[in-house]
This record gives C-alpha cells, sequence and structure tokens, in this order.
C-alpha cells in the first residue's frame, strides 16, 4: 500500500486522461454484412409494443457493440451467432438484467465485497471481488447483485471500450466466504453466454493453495477464451495506471469504503432510478455510444419518439454504415495477451 497517498471515498467514474482506448477493431465488408443480417434477424425476434419490456429490449439490441460482440463470439459463423442471440434475448426477458432494483441488492454490497471503480491502460472499467469480505447467505440475490455490478461497468466504459477487468483478491478468504463451485458455474454461464466479449482480463491474486481446488472444480467450465484471459498474480502496474490502482495493490490510488457513499455515487454515477429504470435526462458514457434510457414504464405504451436513438434507421434496418461501424469500434478481446500471461495450472486444467 501505498503511504503518501491520501485515503478516498471517491469513486473513478472515467479512465485517467492520458489513457487511449486500445485496440480498435476494423470489421471487412463481408463483416460487416454478417453483422447488419444478425441485426435484421434480432429485431425480428423483438418483444411486441404492447409489453413492457420491448423498449429495453430494442434498446440493447440497438447499442452499437451488441451485434458486433455477438457475431465475434461466434468467430463470425452466422448460424452460431443467430443462436446466441436469441438464448441471450430470452435470458435478459427472464433476468431483465437493466432493471434490476438499487434497494434489491444494496445490502450485497455493504462490505464491499464487490467495488467496481478505475480503469486499466485500455480503458477498461475494473471491478474489484473480494470474496474475504462475503456478507450475505448464498441465495439468488447474490447472483443478481453481480449482474448489477456487470450492467454498470457497462454504463461506465467510454466510447469504444467493451470489455472490463475483473480483479479476485482472495486475501483473508476462508472456505465459508468462498463461493461454491454451483455458484461459479451460474455466474460463468451467464458471463460466457449472455455478456460475450465483455471480458478483457481476469486477475487472481492472493490465491491460498487451499483453495485451488475452487479452480480445478470450475476449470471444465471455462471456454477456452475465458481461460485465455485469465491472469496469476501479476504485476498490477503493468496493466493499470498507478493514480487509479487500489493502494492495496501498489497503487496510488488509497480508497476507503463508506457503503452508503460509495452505493450514492455509483447510482448517480450510471443514472439509476430508485425502481431500477433510469432517471429521465440522465446519460451515461455508454448511452453516448447510440442507445439512450428509455422513459419509465406506464400504465400505457407510449409510442417511441423519433428522437430515440434506437429509433435510428441506420441501427433498426440493420444497415452498417461507415459511421455505424466508426460508433461499433470495440475491443478485440483475441489480442495477443501481455507476458504477464500466467497460464492456469495444468493439474487445474484437467
Amino acid at each position: 500500500m501505498s503511504e503518501n497517498s491520501e485515503r478516498t471515498t471517491k469513486v473513478f467514474i472515467k479512465p485517467a486522461p492520458e489513457t487511449v482506448v486500445s485496440p480498435i477493431h476494423e470489421y471487412t465488408e463481408e463483416q460487416q454484412a454478417l453483422i447488419k443480417d444478425l441485426k435484421e434477424y434480432a429485431d425480428s425476434l423483438l418483444l411486441p409494443e404492447s409489453d413492457s419490456y420491448h423498449q429495453w429490449e430494442k434498446r440493447w439490441l440497438s447499442k452499437p457493440d451488441t451485434i458486433p460482440r455477438y457475431m465475434r463470439a461466434a468467430k463470425w459463423h452466422y448460424a452460431d451467432a443467430q443462436k446466441r442471440i436469441k438464448g441471450t434475448l430470452e435470458w435478459r426477458r427472464d433476468f431483465k438484467p437493466d432493471l434490476i432494483v438499487p434497494d434489491d441488492v444494496e445490502v450485497e454490497s455493504e462490505t464491499g465485497k464487490i467495488i467496481l471503480t478505475g480503469f486499466d491502460k485500455d480503458g477498461r472499467p475494473i471491478i474489484y471481488m473480494r470474496p474475504g469480505r462475503e456478507n450475505t447467505e448464498r441465495s439468488d440475490r447474490q447472483l443478481r447483485h453481480l449482474v448489477w455490478w456487470l450492467e454498470r461497468a457497462k454504463d461506465l466504459m467510454p466510447p469504444g471500450q467493451e470489455s472490463l477487468v475483473i480483479v479476485v483478491d482472495y486475501k483473508s478468504t476462508t472456505l465459508r466466504t468462498n463461493p461454491s463451485i454451483s455458484i461459479a458455474r451460474k455466474v460463468l454461464h451467464i458471463l460466457q453466454q449472455h455478456y460475450v466479449e465483455t471480458l478483457g482480463r481476469a486477475i487472481v491474486v492472493n490465491l491460498p493453495y487451499i483453495l485451488s481446488f475452487f479452480y480445478k472444480g470450475i476449470s471444465p467450465f471455462l471456454d477456452p477464451v475465458t481461460r485465455d484471459k485469465m491472469r496469476f498474480n501479476p504485476d498490477l502496474l503493468e496493466l493499470i495506471p498507478k493514480s487509479q490502482l487500489d493502494a492495496d495493490f501498489g497503487g496510488d490510488y488509497n480508497f476507503e469504503f463508506e457503503s452508503k457513499s460509495y452505493w450514492r455515487q455509483i447510482v448517480e454515477a450510471c443514472g439509476i432510478a430508485p425502481d431500477g429504470t433510469r432517471v429521465s435526462g440522465m446519460t451515461t458514457t455508454s448511452q453516448h455510444q447510440g442507445a439512450e434510457a428509455p422513459s419509465p414504464p406506464s400504465s400505457q405504451p407510449s409510442p417511441a419518439s423519433s428522437s430515440d436513438p434506437s429509433n435510428d434507421s441506420s441501427l433498426s434496418s440493420g444497415q452498417v454504415t461507415p459511421e455505424v461501424v466508426e460508433k461499433m469500434a470495440e475491443v478485440s478481446l483475441e489480442e495477443p495477451q501481455d507476458e504477464q500471461r500466467i497460464d492456469l495450472p495444468r493439474e487445474l486444467s484437467t
């Protein structure tokens, strides 16, 4: 921990000024055509306008990163991409990740077991997970709490960035506080199937030997792409600006967690209304990238506004113009990994 930095409760909601979001991915004409076709297919699956969730589903599909992420995750195999995005649409209709009521999950955040603050050198938001701070019994609410943070990280991504960093710190973790294999499987399923191409790096630090069985247990459920993004005990200063790295890991960011202040800052920064919708007129970073939040639902569905970005003809028709492609510029997660990569130990990969 840095001894010279002052303690602060301020949450970093923007990358360091010197950050350059990278790399920028460009699409070939053939890939643009596939993106267009998949958008048209996804639009054909939309809920009817009479459904209260229609506007939120349309908002998600209209974000410039959604369709390209599913094509990349499918390695540009169109039939697979169709299957993937259909599966996620069905999951989102049931789980409604963009409408989680803050009060329903706030109790899970009271000890700071999951903290979203700061960005890495490529502009990825950082989620710190500290299982040793577990404060509740295992339940579906814990899963909704994690999804809440994935959605908030998406809210804070700067333009062009589509992935995040997860740092799992096992300091003070015990067998009692460590997540069960079954919970970990559910988390991996959601992350790998419904937040495709969203994990940029998964960093594990301070892992005690006694918990190595945990990674052996979840290894069969890690797809090769996810496994390749895992690092054990890397030099975090090579990945994260010192000014934004938590002092617990050698940075200058001496963050002091105070639950009420922290929760208020995140809710306000992301424009979350008490009912889980979005504050009227509030635009988050991710919404600047092409999909504004719908108005809170009313008893009668209101007609779509012509100014709603989700009605952009180039998006709703599936047309991928050069302008749209530029807005869809995102981080390729197939990039060469840095030299600090530490592969999963052989005994954990069997």
